[in-house]
């Protein structure tokens, strides 16, 4: 399997930052690691082992990222304006800098057909995340894979709320959105997968908020509850991949 590291300086964040690009060919999929995770979690955890199939097939190429989270959802301490302003940086440095590489790497030196055709994939804190860029950005992100989330903002931020904080939580920000509000269509031609278990560490009671919320505005996604045993853990992640993830490449094979 071919295996890319590259460390690049993010205008964005203002530092350099690192990541590595598992796969030769395919369809682009942005990992987002776990709370306060790094780029290398992707291969440290055996996500490279689960996803081997399909990047050894050439269907996909997967970019694995930094999170900033010690900065901004993990650090309660700190100024709230300030940690919330840092998180639309990376924001920023996900959407102007990492996409447009990302369509560098398929689209011009591998072959990929898509424009962008980029899903974006986490758990725990990552598929917060993923998540929240899905929703915010349907330009740019056409399938969601988000495992055992948490949707709303309070985890990071507790009571506090502004405009960026609001615009971060998906909770809120979508039930708020305009019945015709153009995204809701855009939403409607991807596909999306939010799974959580219902077992030891997990909080289902989030995904189910996200779920009416996506039931009240008719947005497509696929919403499922595992059960008591499925704990807030790897082995069921990687579970879970296998099982969502041929439905989310289903068009692309």
């Amino acid at each position: 399997m071919e295996i890319q590291y590259y460390k690049q300086y993010s205008p964005a964040l203002g530092k350099d930052m690192e990541c590595k690009v598992y796969g030769h060919a395919g369809r682009p999929v942005l990992y987002i690691p776990c709370q306060d995770g790094r780029f290398f979690d992707f291969e440290n955890f055996g996500m490279i082992d689960t996803w081997s199939k399909w990047l050894e097939a050439g269907q996909v190429m997967v970019f694995s990222i930094d999170t900033i989270d010690k900065e901004t959802w993990s650090s309660p301490e700190g100024d709230p304006r300030w940690r919330i302003q840092r998180y639309e940086q990376w924001i920023a440095y996900i959407t102007d800098e990492m996409v447009p590489f990302m369509r560098c790497m398929v689209n011009e030196r591998n072959g990929w057909t898509g424009y962008p055709d980029v899903i974006v994939f986490g758990c725990s804190l990552g598929a917060t995340h993923a998540l929240n860029l899905y929703l915010r950005r349907p330009d740019l992100f056409d399938g969601l894979l988000a495992l055992s989330g948490i949707y709303t903002a309070e985890y990071g931020f507790g009571s506090y709320m502004d405009d960026l904080v609001y615009q971060n939580s998906p909770v809120h920000y979508l039930a708020n959105m305009p019945s015709d509000h153009p995204f809701i269509e855009l939403y409607n031609r991807k596909r999306a997968v939010i799974c959580t278990g219902q077992g030891p560490w997990e909080l289902p009671d989030s995904t189910r908020q996200i779920d009416a919320v996506l039931k009240s505005k008719g947005i497509d996604a696929w919403v499922d509850y595992w059960g008591m045993d499925c704990s807030h853990d790897w082995c069921w992640w990687h579970r879970q991949v296998t099982y969502f993830v041929p439905y989310l490449l289903e068009d692309h094979e």
